[in-house]
């Protein structure tokens, strides 16, 4: 793979991590972020793991829990299901960069991007191809009123990550 076709295959942008607390919570309790039981399962491989943004690998234990990356009440705070690792890694985990585009990383061909205000209002959003994600990454945190980003697998609607603007934008 050639220098150019790598930048390609890559999303530039600061990964909030998933908050500790949620996680804390969730793994003692069994409780998600809505106060129902978190569902667990043996992963079947290539379920996406949000808490070490990567897929997981057959026969890891999961946990599928409710949550919700917002923090104020309004009509855009909404839970949607994610899966994290039953027990903590410990792994390290890159949050200045993911790969994309193919069906071994985190971030598959397709998903959509949403740009909130501070004020947690949708400002822009947008369906996009791992190869166009960098550009609207970069054209949603050029607009003034963009205070960050959601990233959401399209079919299932499951919540992949919150991206702040990273030192280089």
């Amino acid at each position: 793979m050639t220098q150019v076709e790598t930048l390609m295959n890559m999303l530039t942008a600061r990964v909030a991590p998933i908050p500790t607390e949620f996680l804390t919570q969730l793994r003692a309790t069994g409780l998600d972020a809505q106060g129902q039981p978190a569902k667990r399962v043996r992963a079947l491989g290539g379920e996406p793991c949000r808490d070490v943004l990567r897929r997981a690998s057959a026969g890891e234990e999961l946990l599928l829990a409710s949550f919700s990356p917002f923090e104020k009440s309004g009509p855009y705070k909404e839970f949607g299901p994610v899966f994290v690792l039953a027990n903590d890694s410990g792994e390290a985990v890159d949050r200045d960069a993911l790969e994309i585009g193919s069906e071994q990383n985190y971030l598959r061909s397709q998903f959509a991007i949403r740009a909130y205000s501070g004020a947690e209002e949708i400002v822009a959003a947008a369906l996009v191809d791992a190869a166009k994600a960098q550009t609207v990454v970069e054209e949603f945190f050029a607009r003034p009123d963009t205070a960050f980003l959601h990233v959401r697998f399209p079919t299932y609607g499951c919540f992949a990550c919150r991206l702040d603007r990273s030192q280089e934008l």
